[in-house]
């Protein structure tokens, strides 16, 4: 056999190999740019390894894709247990996302921990900074259910994941939230939204938790919100914030706008109402008990001006056959009248329209009168419309109250005469006075009455415009908002009671009543005889008359500016109304000559008359024994 043996060529063929092979790699080594760029994208490979292994660590889940505890292994199972016990399910469907759902009116998130709306948007409005309308937002609201369980756990469902999932029944949207112990047993809170609808089906009930429920322990709903500002003044829009309820079999009430704390009993809805809007829960099977609070949080408002109050509502809930199951319902919208009203469910007390005749008065005269005049006129000039019509109406009263006013003015110095004349006999001059007014048909009284019929009307449409959700943001002249205040001018600085604006309306509904004060004041004192020990009635009502303007000017700067327009045409109308009476209607010779015919014929006297004057009598004849005793 032939040995191999490596001859010179050989080795020199390979030496010249490797030569080349040296040469080649020296030729193709990386630049100093290029080996900073293979080092970047090394650690950059480094990193996305990392994250992918991460990611593959972590439990990741969707509404239609949850891990069940059976997936995990035997010793992963029994840690997991060990640390959650019955809320082991739960927390496996763990999920911080929001469940997004929008309907005509709606926008709204529904908080996967939790369960509860997490946000809502009013589509349709916006506030005086033309930022939409958040009832709910940013973690001003919580509502939780608090019950403690057969192992020992104490359950807040504001801190618990739930299982979402939207579905449709017909036209309506269906968002039902569960939180799951197992598949079959869960706790849910389900929301049925209709398309164009502020009120939202809500019940609350649990499937397979009698065994889990701790029936020994009271369980707790828990209703919190902070109300956000929507107004221009925030503390104008406190004045009308604050809780409404109904309870004892149909009773509706409110709060006030001040602090409150109070425990309510078969309470059958309760409504965190502010300005122009509100959030009500309602219920059909009445709550036995609940306590309510509301908490002012603007000390300052120059500081304070993002919420206006903190509401809250604490409300025992009880198990039926060991479950819960509440059927409820949610209104969260605008504190529109005719809206509310068409649930039939006492909601339109929220509006406040104020208490007993001046309510009915504004339900049933101005608010349809309004309707109408506003469904073809614009807001401002329906106000202007409607005042006419009301002074109108009111322009007999206004006649008989200068009527009286005069009839004592030309019978004042026949009772300075009387008075004069038993000056030291203050009783026989009443007696004589009251003698001398039935016989000539004039009284005090005569005066006073058209003016306290005037008062509710007074007080109706003081309710009235600044509730009149159809005013709220309609402009009329400079003003461009007449549900709130009018402003001319800003100032550098704040007037206590005032503000840091001036607003025009109110000053011309200052100047207007000053002007018709100055009518009518001056009537009265002339008519008004002095009495000896009496105060000074001429002196009060000048002061009267200068005061009343400033209230006016102060009191109303902040108030609806549709409200101060109310008042200026209506002074305006009156002065108007006292001109034409005085100058073309009455005529003092006659009154004078029909006083002189009345005093001439037998007065009878009425039950009330003849009362007094035998009182008077009776006191006259006790005072004269005494002075004989005396002496």
């Amino acid at each position: 056999m032939e040995e191999k043996k490596l001859d010179i060529n050989s080795i020199i063929g390979f030496v010249l190999i490797f030569g080349i092979m040296i040469y080649m790699f020296w030729q193709n080594k990386p630049t100093p740019e290029e080996l900073e760029a293979q080092e970047k994208a090394k650690q950059e490979q480094v990193e996305t390894e990392k994250k992918a292994k991460a990611d593959a660590q972590t439990l990741v889940t969707t509404p239609n894709d949850f891990t069940n505890v059976a997936d995990l292994d035997s010793l992963g199972l029994i840690e997991f247990k060990n640390k959650f016990g019955i809320l082991a399910y739960s927390e496996s469907l763990a999920n911080n996302e929001e469940t997004i759902v929008e309907t005509n009116v709606f926008a709204l998130k529904f908080s996967n921990r939790g369960g509860y709306l997490s946000e809502v948007k009013l589509k349709n409005f916006v506030d005086y900074d033309s930022v939409p309308i958040y009832i709910v937002k940013d973690n001003n609201a919580v509502f939780n259910i608090e019950f403690g369980t057969t192992d020992s756990r104490v359950i807040n469902t504001k801190e618990r994941y739930f299982a979402p999932s939207v579905s449709k029944n017909g036209g309506n949207t269906i968002v039902s939230m569960k939180f799951k112990i197992s598949e079959s047993k869960f706790l849910e809170y389900r929301y049925e939204l209709k398309p164009d609808d502020y009120m939202i089906d809500f019940s609350v009930r649990s499937q397979g938790l009698s065994s889990v429920i701790n029936s020994s322990q009271t369980i707790n709903l828990d209703w919190k919100l902070k109300g956000y500002r929507h107004a221009k003044s925030i503390s104008y829009e406190n004045r009308y914030t604050d809780i409404h309820y109904e309870y004892d079999g149909g009773n509706a009430d409110y709060t006030s706008a001040r602090d409150a704390d109070e425990d309510l009993n078969d309470v059958t809805w309760i409504g965190y109402k502010q300005h122009f809007f509100s959030s009500v829960l309602l219920t059909d099977t009445p709550f036995k008990t609940a306590k309510i609070t509301a908490k002012n949080l603007v000390e300052d408002e120059t500081i304070d001006t993002v919420y206006t109050k903190m509401f809250t509502s604490k409300i025992p809930l009880e198990l039926k056959g060991g479950e819960l199951n509440e059927s409820m319902d949610w209104y969260i919208g605008p504190n529109d009248f005719d809206i509310l009203n068409s649930y039939d469910r006492n909601l339109d007390e929220i509006v406040p329209f104020g208490w007993g005749i001046f309510g009915l008065i504004n339900r049933y005269v101005f608010m349809p009168l309004f309707a109408f005049l506003g469904g073809f006129l614009p807001y401002g000039i329906a106000i202007v419309v409607m005042t006419i019509l009301v002074k109108i109406l009111l322009s007999f009263v206004q006649y008989k109250q200068f009527l009286s006013q005069a009839k004592m003015k030309i019978l004042k110095p026949e009772l300075d005469a009387i008075r004069e004349k038993y000056k030291d006999n203050k009783m026989k001059a009443q007696q004589e006075t009251m003698a001398l007014q039935t016989k000539a048909g004039a009284s005090p009284l005569a005066g006073c009455l058209p003016a306290l019929i005037q008062l509710p009307v007074f007080y109706a449409l003081f309710q009235f415009f600044p509730s009149a959700f159809d005013l709220r943001q309609k402009s009329f002249l400079w003003a461009d908002d007449l549900s709130s205040y009018d402003t001319i001018a800003n100032l550098p600085f704040n007037i206590p009671f005032y503000g840091s604006h001036v607003s025009l309306f109110p000053i011309l509904a200052a100047v207007a009543i000053f002007f018709y004060m100055r009518l009518t004041t001056g009537q009265n004192i002339q008519a008004q005889p002095q009495q000896e020990g009496m105060p000074d009635m001429s002196k009060m009502m000048k002061y009267m008359m200068y005061f009343s303007p400033i209230m006016m000017l102060f009191f109303f700067n902040n108030y609806a500016s549709g409200l101060s327009l109310y008042y200026f045409i209506s002074n305006l109308i009156s002065i108007g109304i006292i001109l034409v009476i005085k100058n073309y209607i009455l005529d003092e010779d006659k009154i004078h000559a029909q006083i002189q015919e009345n005093k001439k014929k037998p007065k009878k006297q009425s039950k009330f008359q003849a009362r007094m004057k035998q009182m008077m009598e009776q006191a006259e004849q006790q005072k004269q024994m005494q002075q004989k005793r005396k002496k």
